[in-house]
C-alpha cells in the first residue's frame, strides 16, 4: 500500500434519539471494529447489540474487510448501537453505490425520527395532565 491509499477512509454519521455514531471505515486485511477506542465485545456486552450494530455489513455481503472506527456519543446503548448500523449502512453505501438497493430494502438507510416528546407547562409529561375535579 502506498501512502495515499493508506489514509484513505470513508466516514459516515449515524443518528438515533440523542445517539450520535461517527463511523470510519479503512480497507484492511482482517475485519476489526472498535467503538469508543474498545473492541466491539468489550463495549456492548450484549450480544444482541453486537449484531444490531454490524447488521449492514452482514446484510450486504461484502467480501473486501474492514478495519471500523467508531466515536459514539449521547443516549443509551441500543440507541448507540442503532446509531453505529446506520453510519456503517451509509459508510457502505459510499463504498459500493451498488448495494444501495440491498441496504434500501432491508430498512437500513431509514433514520428512525422517533425520540421523546418535550413537557408542556400545565402538563405533568409531555402528555399526562394534572387530575381534573370539576369542585
Amino acid at each position: 500500500m502506498t501512502k495515499e491509499t493508506a489514509n484513505k477512509y470513508i466516514e459516515a454519521v449515524g443518528r438515533r434519539k440523542t445517539s450520535t455514531a461517527r463511523v470510519r471505515m479503512i480497507p484492511s486485511t482482517k475485519q476489526s471494529i472498535h467503538v469508543n477506542d474498545k473492541e466491539l465485545a468489550e463495549y456492548f456486552k450484549v450480544l444482541d447489540l453486537q449484531t444490531t450494530a454490524i447488521l449492514p455489513l452482514e446484510k450486504s455481503g461484502i467480501q473486501q474487510k474492514f478495519s471500523i472506527t467508531v466515536k459514539t456519543v449521547g443516549g443509551g446503548s441500543s440507541s448507540q448501537a442503532q446509531a453505529i448500523s446506520l453510519g456503517v449502512a451509509r459508510a457502505i453505501e459510499l463504498y459500493d453505490k451498488n448495494l444501495r438497493g440491498v441496504l434500501k430494502s432491508e430498512g437500513l438507510l431509514t433514520r428512525d425520527q422517533r425520540a421523546k416528546e418535550r413537557r408542556k407547562f400545565g402538563l405533568k409529561k409531555a402528555r399526562k395532565a394534572p387530575q381534573w375535579s370539576k369542585r
